[in-house]
């Protein structure tokens, strides 16, 4: 310390406090809590379905009757969210099943929200899972080959959003990544009656190689090309930073971080400039990787996967979103 006040006091000894576990929760500066968790959750047709993904262990694509059982699981344990994305038996090239008031997330909205009543229900606002050709936004084929169309995409994905939210959706999370998107998203909802429904904006997402497990679980990996034309470069974190911006004025309540680990610069980042309510997603490609490296014994998946957590909320995360939210929560009550 350069506090001349510091250097007069005593010799100061660090490992004084961490001679118990008492002593060292007890001056513990980050807390980790069972509430700030959200369990993402992959929900397709049908009843009594559990479709193991491959490259997630431990995670299914699920009925809306298998949905509940895992989200009365994770309630129960005390995790206060689900994060819902929606696998369709049909897709298309305009997203009809994103918006449809009969889609596989509205109708696990509505199933959700009649039983589990005090569950926050978030809903992934994309269409990448509902069109043909797996991108993000309308698709145009032009002399000089595919691209996506940001305007067209965005009355798509309004209408989603309101599907959601008038299905009982709590917040609605556009993670598309299309200029505008949240603005478009706003003023849907407050023409649609339903201001009080709160935007949790995938604000700074970068198109990232950790997403690859995701792919196979919400089947949703593009047909042709990639999704680097929309999604953020890497290399960028003044960028992420202008997004944001963008996003609050838009009318965002809420942004996030995607991914987690290897962008907790930009986290820590967004949370001091801005100090809105922060999410971190911990995405699939971290999941996996640490479930992958605990089966052959390399590392221990209780002690990483919380080191993990805390790291993201010592770079200021107010929520994490992660596929070990039930077990997750299960360990910090043990502990």
């Amino acid at each position: 310390m350069s506090s001349p006040l510091f250097s007069s006091f005593p010799a100061h000894r660090p490992r004084r406090l961490r001679q118990s576990a008492a002593l060292r929760r007890l001056v513990a500066e980050t807390r980790l809590s069972p509430q700030q968790l959200v369990l993402p959750l992959f929900a397709r047709p049908g009843r009594k379905v559990r479709r193991p993904v491959g490259s997630m262990p431990g995670v299914f694509q699920l009925s809306p009757d298998e949905i509940l059982k895992e989200a009365a699981r994770a309630f129960q344990a005390g995790v206060p969210a689900v994060l819902l994305f929606g696998i369709p038996d049909r897709k298309d090239a305009k997203a009809s099943g994103a918006m449809a008031r009969n889609g596989i997330v509205q109708q696990t909205v509505r199933l959700l929200k009649k039983e589990l009543p005090e569950l926050l229900v978030i809903t992934d606002v994309c269409l990448c899972e509902y069109m043909s050709h797996g991108h993000c936004g309308i698709v145009h084929q032009g002399r000089h080959g595919a691209r996506v169309l940001n305007d067209p995409s965005l009355k798509l994905l309004a209408q989603t959003a309101v599907s959601h939210a008038e299905a009982g959706a709590d917040i609605v999370a556009p993670s598309d990544m299309m200029d505008g998107r949240v603005r478009a998203i706003r003023d849907a909802l407050d023409k649609g009656g339903l201001a009080d429904t709160p935007i949790l904006s995938y604000a700074a997402k970068y198109a990232s190689a950790f997403y690859g497990p995701f792919r196979d679980a919400a089947e949703s990996a593009p047909q042709f090309g990639d999704r680097r034309s929309y999604q953020m470069n890497p290399a960028n974190a003044e960028e992420a930073l202008r997004e944001v911006a963008l996003d609050i004025q838009e009318g965002a309540d809420m942004v996030m971080v995607k991914p987690a680990l290897a962008y907790l610069d930009i986290l820590f980042r967004v949370k001091k400039e801005f100090g809105l309510p922060t999410a971190a997603y911990a995405v699939s490609g971290e999941y996996s990787m640490i479930k992958a490296a605990a089966a052959k014994g390399w590392l221990d998946e209780r002690a990483v996967t919380l080191e993990s957590l805390l790291a993201m909320r010592r770079a200021g995360a107010d929520v994490i979103i992660t596929y070990s939210a039930v077990e997750a929560a299960k360990w910090l009550r043990e502990a």
